[in-house]
Formats: C-alpha cells, sequence, structure tokens
C-alpha cells in the first residue's frame, strides 16, 4: 500500500497535463510495437526461403522485397513515434516542473521563520533542485517507458504462446525470475531503509557542502582544509559508505537478474532442441523456432527498462516524500476577511514567546510579558546586552513566528488578523544583515516599490546616502551586485537596503542596526536622510551605537527576555541603571585606542 500511495502521488502530479502525457504513453507504446515488426518481416522472409529450399526457383520475390519495406518502414515510424512521445512527456514534465518549483517557492514563502530556522539551506536547495529533477525523469521518460515495458511484452507473449505455447512457456521462466529478482531488489525493506539512508546522506552532504563554501574566509584564514572541516569530512564519509552499501547490497541479486534477463534464448534453445528432434513437420517448427531465437533478445529490452523504472522509482519516490514534506507544512494563517488599520501606532500587550513553541512552567520564554506602545511619527529604540530579545521582538511584528502569549496590533488590528500581503504592504524592514539579490542595483532598489521610475530610484539612493558611490561604478545603476557580480562593502550594501526601505515608502519601518557598517561620515548622512523619512511614521530601531538613538522619543532597554527600563535617553541616564552603564561603556569605547600606552611607553623609552 506504500508504494502505492507513492506511485498515487506521482500520478497525481503527472496528471496536471494528463493529454500530453496520454499522447507520449499511445507513441511510446506505438513505437516499441512498430520496434518487433521487422523481426516477424525477417521470420516471413526465412519462412519463404526455407520453404523453397529445394526449389529456389518457387522463392516469391514480390514477398521478399514486400517484407523488406515493411521492416524499413516500420522501423522509420517507428523512429517518428518515439520523437512524438519524447516531445510530448518533456514539453509535459517541463511545465509541470516550472509549476512545481513556483508552487514550492510560493510556499516556502508563506511559511513561518520558525521552519527556516530548523531547516538547513543545503536541505532545501537539494529538495528545490534535485529531487524536482527526479520527478521530470518520471514524467518525461518513466510514464511512457512503463507503458510499453508492460503492454508490449503481454501482447508479444500472447503472439509467441498462439505461435507455439511450450516455447513461449520457456521464454516465461527466465522472465518470471527477473521479476522476483527485481521485486526483492527494489521492494524490500533493506533496499527502501537504503535509499531513505542515501537520500538523508546527500542531503546532509550538499549542507555541509554549503557550509564550507559560505565559511570560506574563516576557512582561509585558519588554515582549515577539507580534510579538517569534520562536519564536511563526516558528510561526505557517510555518503560514500552508504553509496558502496547500496552497491554491495544489489551486486548479487542485480547480477543474476541481468544475466537472466539477457540470456532468454539459453532457455528457449534447449526446450526448442528437444521439440525439432520429435516434431513430425521439422521444417515448420524450425521457422517457429528460428522466430523465437529471433524476438527473445528483443524482449530482454522491455524487462530491463522495468528494471530500471523500479531502480528509480525508488529515489524518485523518496524525492517526492521531501517535496510532499514541505507542501504539507503549515504555512502563516491567513484571515478570511483580512482587516486594514486606519492608524499605525504599534502595540506589545503582554507578549511571552519561545522558539520551541512549548508553552508550560518550565518553558523557557525568550520574551516574558513584554508590554509598550511605538506611537506613529515617533521613534522607539531598543537597546540593551545581545540575546537580550531586541531583535526577536522586531522580527515578531512581522509575524516571522506567531506569539504563544499576548497579542501584537498596528493601529488596534492585530497583526494576525491583516493578512500577510497587507502587513508587509505596511512595515519596512532593514537587516542588519543584508541581502543582495544577483541583479542589478536599480532592481535591488525597486524591490521596494516596483512601479517607481528611475527618477524615484535615484531620489531613494541619494537620501540613503549611496548615489554617490553607484555612479562611480563602470555600470552604475545597472551594475550586476550580489552573487555572482560585483562585490559592495557591508556599509554599501546596508546603504543599497536602506534605498530600498526609503522607496517602500511604508507607514512602519523597523531598522535593525542599520547604520552597523556606516563609516562616521556616512552615519551622519544617513542619519539625516532617516530624519525625513520617519516623518509621521512609527519608527522601531535597534541600535548597539546608542548615539544613533539619543534623539529617540522612547528607549526600552530589553535584558533577558524583559523590559527593564523605558523612557528618553535623558530619563534613563537619571535612572542611573542598565542604560546609563551601557552608555558609560560606550562613551569608552569611543575614546578608546588600540595600542595608546604601548606608544606612550616607547616614547618614554
Amino acid at each position: 500500500m506504500k508504494g502505492k500511495s507513492e506511485l498515487s502521488n506521482l500520478m497525481t502530479i503527472a496528471s496536471e497535463k494528463k493529454g500530453l502525457l496520454t499522447v507520449a504513453g499511445i507513441f511510446s507504446v506505438l513505437s516499441s510495437l512498430l520496434q518487433i515488426v521487422p523481426f516477424i518481416a525477417v521470420y516471413n522472409i526465412v519462412k519463404e526461403l526455407l520453404e523453397n529450399v529445394q526449389h529456389t526457383a518457387g522463392i516469391d520475390g514480390d514477398v521478399l522485397v514486400y517484407w523488406g519495406i515493411v521492416a524499413l518502414v516500420s522501423l522509420a515510424a517507428s523512429l517518428i513515434a518515439i520523437y512524438i512521445s519524447a516531445m510530448s512527456s518533456h514539453i509535459a514534465a517541463f511545465h509541470i516542473l516550472y509549476q512545481l518549483r513556483v508552487r514550492l517557492a510560493d510556499h516556502i514563502a508563506r511559511l513561518s521563520m520558525g521552519y527556516h530556522t530548523k531547516t538547513a539551506t543545503g536541505e532545501l536547495k537539494k529538495i528545490i533542485e534535485i529531487s524536482v529533477e527526479k520527478v521530470e525523469k518520471f514524467i518525461a521518460h518513466q510514464i511512457p517507458d512503463l507503458l510499453s515495458a508492460i503492454i508490449v511484452p503481454l501482447l508479444f507473449v500472447g503472439y509467441l504462446f498462439w505461435l507455439d505455447w511450450r516455447l513461449a512457456l520457456a521464454l516465461m521462466i527466465p522472465m518470471i525470475i527477473g521479476m522476483w529478482l527485481q521485486t526483492k531488489i527494489y521492494g524490500g525493506a533493506k533496499g527502501q531503509q537504503a535509499y531513505r539512508d542515501y537520500q538523508y546522506a546527500m542531503e546532509e552532504m550538499n549542507t555541509t557542502g554549503v557550509e564550507y563554501v559560505r565559511g570560506m574566509p574563516a576557512i582561509k584564514v585558519f588554515g582549515i582544509k577539507a580534510a579538517r572541516f569534520l562536519t564536511f569530512k563526516s558528510a561526505v564519509t557517510k555518503y560514500r559508505d552508504i553509496s558502496i552499501g547500496i552497491t554491495d547490497l544489489y551486486k548479487k541479486p542485480y547480477s543474476i537478474f541481468f544475466i537472466v534477463v539477457s540470456s532468454l534464448y539459453t532457455f528457449v534453445i534447449p526446450v526448442g532442441i528437444l521439440l525439432v528432434s520429435g516434431h513430425a513437420n521439422s521444417q515448420s517448427f524450425a521457422i517457429t523456432f528460428i522466430l523465437f531465437l529471433l524476438v527473445s533478445p528483443s524482449l530482454s529490452a522491455p524487462v530491463l527498462k522495468l528494471m530500471y523504472v523500479g531502480s528509480g522509482m525508488r529515489e524518485i519516490a523518496e524525492g517526492n516524500k521531501r517535496i510532499e514534506s514541505i507542501l504539507t507544512e503549515p504555512v502563516v494563517a491567513e484571515p478570511d476577511q483580512p482587516r486594514v488599520p486606519i492608524s499605525y501606532d504599534v502595540q506589545f500587550k503582554n507578549i511571552f514567546f519561545t522558539y520551541d513553541n512549548a508553552v508550560g512552567g518550565d518553558t523557557n520564554y525568550v520574551l516574558k510579558n513584554v508590554n509598550f506602545e511605538a506611537r506613529a511619527g515617533e521613534i522607539t529604540a531598543l537597546v540593551g546586552p545581545s540575546g537580550g530579545g531586541k531583535s526577536t521582538i522586531a522580527q515578531l511584528l512581522l509575524r516571522f513566528w506567531d506569539v504563544q502569549q499576548g497579542l501584537i496590533t498596528i493601529g488596534g488590528v492585530p497583526i494576525n488578523e491583516m493578512g500577510t500581503e497587507q502587513l508587509m504592504d505596511t512595515v519596512s524592514f532593514v537587516f542588519q544583515d543584508v541581502h543582495l539579490f544577483y541583479d542589478s542595483i536599480e532592481a535591488n532598489i525597486r524591490m521596494g516599490n516596483e512601479t517607481a521610475s528611475i527618477s524615484d530610484v535615484i531620489h531613494a539612493a541619494k537620501r540613503a546616502c549611496c548615489h554617490e558611490f553607484i555612479e562611480q561604478l563602470e555600470d552604475g545603476y545597472q551594475t550586476k551586485i550580489g552573487e555572482g557580480g560585483t562585490h559592495l562593502s557591508g556599509g554599501e550594501a546596508q546603504r543599497i537596503a536602506i534605498a530600498r526601505a526609503i522607496l517602500k515608502n511604508a507607514p512602519i519601518l523597523v531598522l535593525d542596526e542599520a547604520t552597523a557598517y556606516a563609516d562616521a561620515e556616512n552615519e551622519k548622512k544617513i542619519q539625516q536622510g532617516m530624519m525625513e523619512l520617519v516623518k509621521g511614521k512609527t519608527v522601531l530601531i535597534i541600535a548597539h551605537r546608542l548615539s544613533t538613538i539619543r534623539m529617540a522619543e522612547q528607549i526600552l532597554v530589553i535584558n533577558k527576555g524583559e523590559i527593564v527600563e523605558q523612557g528618553s535617553h535623558d530619563e534613563l541616564l537619571r535612572l542611573d541603571g542598565l542604560y546609563q552603564k551601557l552608555w558609560q561603556a560606550h562613551i569608552s569605547s569611543t575614546t578608546w585606542k588600540l595600542g595608546v600606552q604601548q606608544s606612550a611607553s616607547t616614547t618614554n623609552a
């Protein structure tokens, strides 16, 4: 039942292009049948020659020519039929693959960030690329092959039974043995588990391979070789061992299967010799016997094709399981009737949140009883020690995760009642770690507003203080950046992201350490641009550099998931609490210089 369910899932995917695949199946069967015709033609030619071997003048030349033409035409027609079948199945496959990848991409985009934090990038990459490609193999090749591999042998064997049931039965014995061996190879529990282990090993190797490449700067700095990058080495070793294990598991039954199926005539010959010696009309039987010897090799082809279908089906089914595991992952819940806020005050009311989604007495909450209001037209800054929960607060506003307890509202409307699209239109977010796509600078900025004109893009770039360096690039705003293109510095990339947010012009703006990579001069320019941007907007800014948020109307000091202090810069300094300590540490860091004492001692010497 399990195998049937897997095949059923694959057939459901294939049914999206039922018409094209029906055409592919019909012409695949037709092509296989036409390939048998030359054997029948040879049989009739040999029959004509043997029947007139004593009187060669009685050989009908027209019969020989006729069957020769039939063989030639059938061969040409077979090639045309297989071409039509292949074109139909491949067109269907590429359409289905496109739709499947779009479906996966859309579904992944609607999953919570919790899913992405627990799922490795290499694993997703392997599923979207390799597992989907395996589906193409099933649709484009295995469906047509499966039909011809089943229908043609049945028809042909039926014809052979009509000619001589004894020789046909001799042919059936090795074919039945071959089918049994194939079922044992691919249908057993060991075989299924081996393929599951193989898939997991490949995913792990992909994941650690991606990590190895992305960590290349650190690897080079510390002189780490591939053999010493233990997770990658372990994953490759595991993949090698499992691959060798699969080979060891299959080599004996596969070898026996291949020998038996490729040598069908060895089963026919002894039976034929035994029968011909006691046959009254030995000439007539000899002709039939010759036909069996001719067609035996051609019967091996569809049986071997079934073997390849069976071996591929196991791998495809495992890949399809992973595709289904993504598509069945619950997406962020959308409201039936999305609500639109009329104001943009943000409120966090009694928020409790944990990443492990468990609620109970011993729950390790990342945020505990967080309450605050960020008013429209004002800047609310989040500060505090690293790991205190600042970025989590900002990400909860975008529903990267849903809270376990409490309520987050925009203009009094709970964010889970707004709808994801409406929420994303309402909030702009500039991350500390910027991701730029491999595209032009213009396209990367325009992501904030796809309908914006080039003059709007340039205006946003100027406000984000990145127009000047963009103009100095060889292709200006058309310069390709990101993976495979021009590489920007951290500060330049940060300003591109800020320009993107400026162009979006959403009523709520979240800045997660947005000036982290800017130098002092550009930081001041960006802040000036931000002061224009934030007018009339609700702004949440996460900052470690406290000088950037001195003018904020409200500062929330976050420590160990709780708001421990709240007020303006001057108010918090008067409290003489955690903020005052953070401020003193910030002031000290601005006057700190590397090697001052060393230089002084050198001078005195």
